[in-house]
């Protein structure tokens, strides 16, 4: 019954005349209080005194003064130190005028009647200060303590950080309307801090915290990190420090991030593994990426996959006049469109979708004749391995013919910058996606080397590891076999990946494009590497639950054509640092495009006839660093000539400089 009052009056609020009325009452009983103790609770003593005038008198301006300073607008169950203040102002201010009011009165009357004693007044100032004051914080924690006795058990939590972060994440838990927390201790690492309470609440080491909260309670609390100035490794080594003791972690935005500028509890959150990722924010030349963007033709290949999606969100705010949206799967496409429409565009930016495949001339050159780009993004690849492994026809006709016709488009058309998205597994690659990558690399730089390109379009590549969130990422797998209670599965337990977020290699990839002069491969600074099967531990652990005994990890073997070390360079390659120290320019050795256009010829032809030992020969015939791994394909790596080895005359040049 009570708990269903509550929930309906929960959201309604005592009238703020009624607190005005309530207010009123209280300064006429602080005022009866001084008159009584400034004559020693003699009531004969008031007989000498003008009792109803002197009340009278300083109800009124008391009125005037909560009236003037709206003292009274203050939600009772939110009373915080600013509403103090205001109280503070209007009795204060309230008091001295009726100490004035009443000496002017006396001095041109001459009728001491007409004269508060400064004794009185200054007793009822203090008195009608206290009993303001103290009344609200007593309804405040009137009302919590009903709400926190209907709703029952609360979570106990401590907060990471015991300064004004930790103090507001502190206060906004205690003004949650559900009341799911009750903060236990704050924790902090200064020792200056430690043994001191805050707001009634004790400071403790990390260690105490564990040995006092954490060991010898039937149930553990959360932890919320509230420390804005945390950076990643140390936001990494607090967190891993608890996850191993099975506790969750949760944590606040930076102030930045809040809502209207307001932090609530319905903000904190659980920690992701992103915000565990070992790296730096990255820092932007966003006036270089501007004066590339702005008011250009923007062309995105791939624009509904994870990185393709994501490079758009970022464009727009660059106001491009037009960004064409281009990908052949339709229902992510129209995901796509829909919600940056809700997000709301720049009227300025024109948004044009192309359902297309890269691969089709005809369509392509329909695009291009129409909308003609001046920058174009290719994001637009088949990118699992295992699936390429099995369909080199199609990792082909996407990963490399479908580059080839678009970035000779791009020449055609007289587009500015083509920024190609490729990534780590080019790197001495072990299977077809990868190969075939590192062959579209090799042909977009071969055609910025054409001294007719030199002046028309740059190309750029872009190289950088696995991001996390993307789609069929490692860690989008991991949640859904977490989620189902297990087992994780994991490849290899030696397996190592790179990592970075979808935004910060975006905009890496913008940054890139930005600076590029062309004929450069980017390498990104992917931080250090990280072991899956750590990765699988720490995800188990963020969910609350205890590895080996609530979720198992399996380990299932290395899949067709994986590796256990992605490489960001080959043995042949080094770097160049740049301006931006989070890329580098990898030193890249690449055929002439006359060469490169004679094995894509070749390649073509072996395309036509879907033969795919013979696609992936040839593959590894132009791509000699090219070696499989744990694949059907491995067969292949003694004899990767072509079968006919008349038809190696074909392309004598490519011979000699592979």
């Amino acid at each position: 019954m009570i708990e269903h009052l509550l929930h309906k009056h929960t959201n309604r609020f005592v009238s703020s005349y009624v607190v005005l009325l309530a207010d009123m009452v209280m300064a006429g009983c602080s005022f009866c209080m001084a008159s009584l103790l400034r004559f020693n609770l003699d009531f004969n003593g008031l007989g000498s005194f003008p009792f109803y005038y002197c009340l009278t008198s300083i109800l009124t301006v008391r009125l005037v003064f909560f009236l003037w300073f709206r003292s009274y607008k203050g939600i009772i169950r939110h009373t915080s130190l600013e509403d103090v203040i205001t109280l503070l102002y209007a009795i204060s201010v309230g008091s001295i005028a009726v100490g004035v009011l009443t000496t002017v009165a006396w001095q041109i009357t001459g009728e001491i009647t007409y004269y508060i004693p400064v004794s009185i007044l200054l007793i009822d100032y203090f008195c009608c200060l206290v009993l303001l004051v103290i009344s609200r914080f007593i309804a405040k924690a009137m009302y919590w303590e009903i709400v926190a006795s209907v709703t029952g058990r609360r979570q106990p939590v401590l907060i990471y950080g015991a300064g004004t972060t930790g103090l507001m994440t502190r206060n906004a838990l205690a003004q949650d309307p559900q009341q799911r927390f009750t903060v236990v201790a704050f924790i902090d690492d200064n020792p200056n801090k430690i043994r001191k309470v805050i707001q009634g609440v004790k400071v403790v080491s990390r260690k105490e915290a564990v040995r006092r909260f954490i060991l010898n309670e039937p149930v553990r609390p959360q932890i919320i990190l509230a420390i804005d100035s945390l950076n990643s490794l140390q936001r990494t080594e607090i967190a891993d420090y608890f996850l191993h003791h099975q506790v969750i972690v949760k944590t606040v935005p930076s102030a930045a991030q809040w809502i209207n500028g307001q932090f609530n509890a319905s903000q904190i959150r659980d920690i992701q593994i992103d915000d565990l990722l070992e790296r730096e924010p990255i820092r932007l030349n966003n006036e270089l990426i501007n004066r590339s963007l702005h008011h250009q033709i923007v062309m995105v290949t791939g624009a509904a996959g994870s990185i393709g999606s994501e490079l758009v969100r970022q464009i727009i705010k660059y106001a491009p006049d037009t960004l064409i949206l281009l990908d052949q799967a339709e229902s992510a496409l129209h995901d796509l469109l829909f919600t940056i429409r809700q997000a709301g565009l720049p009227d300025s930016v024109k948004i044009v979708s192309q359902i297309a495949d890269i691969a089709d001339p005809i369509r392509l050159r329909s695009i291009f004749n129409e909308l003609t780009p001046n920058y174009i993004f290719h994001a637009a690849a088949y990118k699992h391995v295992p699936l390429m492994e099995e369909h080199p026809y199609e990792a082909v006709r996407t990963n490399v013919v479908g580059t080839q016709l678009i970035a000779d488009l791009a020449v055609e058309f007289g587009v500015k910058t083509f920024v190609m998205i490729s990534t780590d597994k080019a790197v001495n690659p072990t299977n077809v996606m990868g190969a075939t990558k590192r062959l579209a690399e090799m042909y977009v730089q071969s055609l910025n080397q054409r001294s007719e390109n030199r002046q028309s379009t740059r190309f750029i590549s872009t190289r950088f590891g696995n991001v996390l969130g993307s789609n069929g990422s490692v860690v989008n797998i991991f949640k859904e076999q977490i989620k189902s209670g297990g087992p994780v599965t994991v490849t290899h337990p030696d397996i190592i990946r790179y990592f970075m977020t979808i935004p910060e290699a975006c905009q890496l990839v913008l940054e890139a494009g930005a600076m590029g002069k062309g004929g450069e491969v980017f390498v990104f600074d992917m931080g250090e590497p990280v072991r899956i099967a750590d990765l699988a531990r720490k995800m188990i652990n963020l969910s609350g639950f205890s590895v080996g005994t609530d979720i198992k990890i399996v380990y299932s073997g290395l899949r067709p054509g994986e590796k256990l070390y992605e490489e960001l360079l080959n043995h042949n390659e080094r770097t160049l640092p740049t301006h931006h120290p989070k890329i580098m320019v990898a030193r890249v050795v690449t055929p002439d495009y006359d060469t490169i256009d004679i094995a894509f010829r070749r390649l073509k032809l072996s395309l036509k006839q879907d033969a795919p030992e013979d696609l992936v020969r040839w593959l590894k015939y132009i791509v000699p660093e090219y070696v499989s791994n744990n694949s059907v394909f491995e067969k292949l790596d003694s004899t990767s000539q072509p079968k006919n080895r008349s038809e190696a005359v074909e392309m004598p040049t490519l011979q000699v400089l592979l």
